[in-house]
């Protein structure tokens, strides 16, 4: 338990610094999806080639986002991020000065061992020594999330247009001076009785890697290796004194509603982020930077919506907040594809709408699950959140860049779309589904249970 209480100018500076360190982590995401056509000329690979410099980090960073959940309910979150921090920086280092491509990808790998304590703890330590204001730090770390994506490939295209693409990992390593400040605003914590089921880790961590195989890589033996493996989890988890996942947690209908309801709001709003990029390119002809700039105003509105939204949270609860977020998912889903072929700056308004319910989503659902989470269980609660959260970005990628290869596409889901881009509109048109279903599952059975 903790031993040193959190002043409130404490609570403060802990928060400032754990929001400088989760930008640098979602902007090395980010930023390097404008790097790969550059990191592709560099070492002469194929496309198939160059996706693992981006492949590698999301495996390896939604596996590390449940251990480390698992680990916080065990060991002091002081010492588990204090070495995250020191492996991301470390692999930001190989990185700068990688000479081949399997350097790089040793490199990447080793900075999402380490990258993933960051966005995994950061919403474990306001659950723990910010009770009183979980909600309104749950907004300020949502926001920084929803704005460093956006800001990501403005910094990419910036820094890698000007300069070469390595010096991207400089913004990571200079991550490690956060160290310092980190270990003298965290309390300190006594180690927890409890131990980590290895063979279940290793279980889930390879069925999740075949998962993400046959949705990257369309990959069926990946497919039946997950198939196979979550057989095998399941199988364990059933019969061990002290499994890696608790299966009374998975037995609450209202924390599996929760995580989904998080799992398909995600999906819609890393699906917006994937979409547009492309969408402004064919449709706009627009440059990296000009993508970044449209993107912007979406990211500077979530910034502020999620900060504020963090006090709603607190003052109304998580119920109601969440319903507003996704009705304006639904919203923002609806105007871009009613929108998109008008002049860039309406779109960029229209996509602003539906950027700003990200930070909600992200909030308003973290601060739901401390409550229904017992405090014992909190790390590998958070943890399973983090982890959809993850996969929801990696699954509804692969699926619209799948629809994006459609060609002469002519039926319209929007009658008040042009007919020209009916494509793109009808992905947003999929979007906004997407969203109906969540808001209405959510709604029903959260209806007779109102956790705020």
């Amino acid at each position: 338990m903790s031993t040193n209480p959190l002043t409130k100018q404490a609570k403060r500076r802990l928060t400032l610094t754990i929001v400088i360190i989760l930008t640098f982590t979602v902007m090395n995401g980010t930023m390097f999806n404008v790097a790969i056509p550059d990191i592709a000329d560099t070492f002469n690979l194929l496309p198939s080639q160059v996706t693992w410099v981006m492949t590698s980090y999301i495996l390896v960073f939604a596996i590390g986002a449940l251990m480390y959940g698992k680990l916080a309910d065990i060991y002091p979150i002081k010492r588990l991020l204090t070495i995250g921090i020191i492996l991301f920086a470390t692999g930001a280092t190989i990185g700068l000065f990688a000479q081949n491509y399997p350097m790089l990808i040793a490199a990447r790998i080793i900075q999402a061992m380490g990258g993933a304590t960051i966005p995994a703890l950061s919403f474990i330590i306001p659950a723990r020594f910010m009770p009183d204001e979980r909600g309104r730090v749950f907004g300020t770390i949502s926001a920084t999330v929803a704005f460093a994506s956006g800001l990501g490939p403005i910094a990419g295209g910036l820094v890698g247009g000007a300069f070469d693409w390595r010096y991207l990992f400089i913004l990571s390593i200079l991550s490690v001076f956060a160290i310092p400040f980190l270990r003298k605003w965290i309390p300190d914590e006594e180690t927890r009785q409890g131990k980590v089921d290895i063979p279940s880790a290793l279980l889930i961590a390879i069925a999740i890697s075949g998962l993400l195989f046959f949705i990257t890589m369309l990959s069926f033996i990946g497919l039946a290796v997950f198939l196979l493996m979550l057989g095998l989890f399941i199988y364990r988890t059933k019969t061990v004194d002290a499994p890696f996942i608790d299966p009374s947690l998975l037995k609450s209908r209202y924390y599996t509603t929760a995580v989904m309801t998080s799992f398909l709001g995600t999906s819609a709003m890393f699906g917006m982020i994937f979409i547009v990029p492309i969408m402004a390119r064919s449709v706009y002809d627009l440059s990296t930077i000009q993508i970044g700039l449209l993107l912007l105003p979406g990211a500077l509105g979530a910034a502020l919506i999620g900060q504020r939204g963090g006090r709603v949270v607190e003052e109304k609860g998580s119920f109601r907040v969440l319903q507003v977020a996704f009705l304006l998912a639904i919203a923002g889903s609806f105007l871009i594809s009613t929108f998109v072929g008008f002049p860039p700056y309406i779109l960029a308004l229209c996509i602003a709408v539906q950027y700003v319910a990200f930070p909600l989503i992200q909030s308003s659902t973290a601060n739901l699950l401390t409550d229904l989470i017992p405090k014992e269980r909190t790390g590998v609660g958070i943890g399973m959140f983090n982890l959809m959260n993850f996969l929801s970005g990696a699954i509804s990628s692969a699926l619209f860049g799948a629809l994006l290869d459609l060609e002469n596409v002519t039926l319209r889901f929007n009658p008040f779309a042009g007919s020209e881009v009916a494509l793109y509109s009808n992905l947003f048109m999929m979007i906004v589904v997407i969203t109906l279903i969540a808001i209405t599952m959510f709604t029903l059975v959260f209806k007779s249970h109102r956790t705020s």
